[in-house]
C-alpha cells in the first residue's frame, strides 16, 4: 500500500486533483469570497456569506450542539429549587448529574458511526426528533427516579456534539479546520454557560406571572423541547451533507460502497485515536463537570439567590464565546509554522494549566470575587484545550473521521462521568468537599496530559520524537483501504487529505519537501497546482 511521493504526484493525481476549486453546484468565489481546497472545502470561515453550505453548516451545527446543552444543563440551573420540590439529597443529584453525562457516551461513539454512513444532517435531525420528547417529559418527574432517567435521555442529545465536529470537518480544509472546529464547538458549549443564565430567569419569569414556584420549574423546560423541534425542521430544509451535496446522493453515484466496519475497525485500531479520548476526558469532560455543580456551589458557598448564582455559574460557560476558538487558532497558528509537533505542544501545556487552575479553584473559597476571578481564568484554559484538542482530532484518520470523533466526543463524557462519581458524588468511599473534589481533578488532569507525549505521526514526528525518514502521508492514509477498495477509488478522497496535511510537517520541513518536488519531471499540471497551492498555504 506504500505509494512514494513523485507516484503519488504523478500516477493518481488527475483524478485526486480534478476539480480543484471546481465542482460545486452553484461554485461562485466572488459571490462567496472564499477558495475550495480539492475536496471542495472552504479555505476560510467567511460567517456572513449565508448562502454558501459551508457556513450554513456551520451556524446549524452549533445552534444544534448550543440547544442539546440548554436541555441538558437545564436542571443543573435550577437545583437549589427541583431538590426541595423532590426532596432530594446531595447523593440523589450527584447521580443525576452523572446519568446526564453518561447518557451520551455510548450515543458518541454510535453517532460517530452514523455520519459516517448517512452524513451528519440526517443523524442531527433524527437525534433532535428522538429527545425532544424526553426534553418535554421533565415536567413530569415527581421523584428521584425520575430526575435520573429524564437527564439520563436528554444527555444522549449531547451526542450531537460529534455531528457538530463531523460536519465542520467535511465543510473546511486542514488549514483552518482547527479554528472552525474550535468556534462550532465553543459557540455549541455556550449553551452550558447559557442556561445556567436564562432558566433561573425563565423560572422566575414564570413564577411572577402568578404560577407556583413548584409548578413554574417545570413549564420552564418547554422552552428547550421548543428549541428542539425548530433546529430539527430547519436542519432538513436548509442544510446539506457535504461540499458536494447529500450523502444519498453521493452513495448512488459510486458503483462500489464503503464497507463500515472496516471504517469502523480502522478507526478503533488506531491508538491515537484512544490517547486523545482518554484527554478529552479531562478538558471537556472537566467543563461538563463544573456546569453540574457550579451553581449549586455558588449557592450553598456563597450564600447566593438562585438567580445571582445562575449569573455567577454562567460566567465559566460564556468564556466559550472566544476561548474555544483561541484554542483552535493557536492550533493552527502552531501547526503552520511547526506542523504536528507544534499542534501538540499546544494542547499539552493548555491541558496541563487546566490542572493547574482546578487546583486552586479549589484552594481559594473563602471571597466570591477570588472564586470568580480564578474560575474565569480556569475556564479559558478549559475551553482552549478543548479548541486544541480537536485541532489534532482530524488527522487522526480521513476515513474513520466520523468514528474518531465520535470515541473522542465520548471520552469528554465518560471523564465527567468518573471525575463526578469520585469526587463529587458524596459516595461511601471517598466523601469530599466541592473544594476538595477540584483539587483532585486537577491532579487527575495533570497526570493523564502527560499521555499526550505518545503521539506520534510518520511524517510529522510527536512532541519528543522526529518523523520517520521517507514516510509520507500518503503512507499514512492509504494504508486505511485495500486493493480492492483503491481499485474502486474509493481512497481518492483520503489521498486527496493527505495531499492539504502536507503541511503538518511545519513550515522549514515542507519547504524542503516541496524543493524536492519541484525538481521531479513531471508533466503534470495538476501536479505543478497543486505543489503551488500547497507553497501558498504554508506561507
Amino acid at each position: 500500500m506504500a505509494t512514494s511521493a513523485k507516484e503519488s504526484l504523478e500516477v493518481p493525481l488527475n483524478a485526486a486533483t480534478a476539480g480543484f476549486g471546481a465542482g460545486m453546484p452553484g461554485y461562485d468565489r466572488e459571490k462567496w469570497g472564499f477558495d475550495l481546497d480539492g475536496e471542495n472545502k472552504a479555505k476560510a470561515l467567511l460567517m456572513w456569506k449565508l448562502q454558501s453550505p459551508h457556513v450554513r453548516a456551520f451556524h446549524l451545527s452549533w445552534m444544534f450542539f448550543f440547544s442539546s446543552f440548554v436541555a441538558a444543563f437545564a436542571m443543573a440551573a435550577l437545583v437549589p429549587v427541583v431538590r426541595q420540590n423532590l426532596d432530594l439529597t446531595k447523593a440523589d443529584l450527584g447521580a443525576s448529574g452523572i446519568t446526564t453525562v453518561v447518557g451520551a457516551i455510548g450515543a458518541r461513539v454510535v453517532i460517530g458511526a452514523v455520519c459516517d454512513t448517512v452524513g451528519p444532517r440526517m443523524a442531527t435531525s433524527g437525534v433532535l426528533l428522538l429527545i425532544a420528547p424526553c426534553v418535554f417529559c421533565a415536567s413530569l418527574i415527581v421523584d428521584r427516579g425520575g430526575i435520573i432517567a429524564v437527564r439520563f435521555f436528554i444527555g444522549v442529545g449531547l451526542c450531537i456534539f460529534v455531528c457538530n465536529q463531523f460536519w465542520a470537518g467535511t465543510m473546511f480544509s486542514p488549514n483552518c479546520v482547527g479554528t472552525v472546529n474550535a468556534t462550532c464547538g465553543g459557540w455549541g458549549n455556550l449553551g452550558g454557560g447559557v442556561t445556567q443564565l436564562i432558566m433561573p430567569l425563565i423560572y422566575t419569569g414564570i413564577k411572577q406571572s402568578g404560577v407556583p414556584g413548584f409548578t413554574a420549574w417545570r413549564w420552564s423546560f418547554m422552552v428547550p423541547g421548543a428549541m428542539f423541534l425548530v433546529l430539527a425542521f430547519g436542519c432538513l430544509c436548509f442544510s446539506q451533507d457535504a461540499p458536494n451535496g447529500s450523502y444519498r446522493d453521493i452513495r448512488k453515484a459510486r458503483t462500489v460502497q464503503v464497507d463500515g466496519k472496516k471504517t469502523f475497525l480502522a478507526g478503533i485500531r488506531n491508538y491515537r485515536t484512544w490517547v486523545l479520548t482518554l484527554n478529552y476526558g479531562y478538558c471537556f469532560g472537566v467543563e461538563l463537570t463544573i456546569n453540574n455543580i457550579i451553581v449549586a456551589y455558588m449557592f450553598d458557598q456563597f450564600g447566593l439567590s438562585i438567580e445571582i448564582a445562575g449569573i455567577v455559574g454562567a460566567v465559566f460557560g460564556l468564556m466559550n464565546i472566544f476561548c474555544r476558538s483561541m484554542g483552535g487558532i493557536a492550533s493552527d497558528v502552531a501547526g503552520k509554522y511547526f506542523g504536528m509537533r507544534g499542534r501538540l505542544w499546544t494542547y499539552f501545556c493548555l491541558q496541563l494549566l487546566v490542572g493547574v487552575f482546578s487546583i486552586v479553584l479549589g484552594t481559594v473559597d473563602e471571597t466570591l470575587g477570588g472564586t470568580i476571578a480564578v474560575m474565569i481564568i480556569f475556564s479559558a484554559f478549559v475551553q482552549s484545550a478543548e479548541g486544541a484538542c480537536y485541532g489534532v482530532v482530524p488527522f487522526v484518520s480521513r476515513r474513520s473521521y466520523g468514528v474518531v470523533a465520535g470515541l473522542v466526543g465520548a471520552g469528554g463524557n465518560t471523564g465527567s462521568a468518573v471525575t463526578q462519581a469520585l469526587f463529587f458524588a458524596d459516595n461511601e468511599g471517598l466523601k469530599m468537599t466541592t473544594q476538595e473534589g477540584l483539587q483532585w481533578m486537577g491532579v487527575m488532569v495533570m497526570a493523564v496530559t502527560c499521555t499526550i507525549s505518545v503521539l506520534h505521526w510518520p511524517a510529522w514526528g510527536g512532541m519528543f520524537t522526529p518523523a520517520k525518514a521517507g514516510a509520507t502521508e500518503e503512507d499514512y492514509y492509504l494504508a486505511e483501504w485495500d486493493a480492492e477498495e483503491v481499485a474502486a477509488n474509493l481512497h481518492i478522497p483520503s489521498l486527496r487529505f493527505a495531499m492539504e496535511s502536507r503541511s503538518m510537517r511545519g513550515k522549514k520541513l515542507l519547504e524542503t519537501y516541496l524543493a524536492k518536488e519541484e525538481g521531479l519531471e513531471c508533466s503534470s499540471q495538476d501536479a505543478k497546482k497543486t505543489i503551488a497551492s500547497i507553497r501558498e498555504d504554508s506561507n
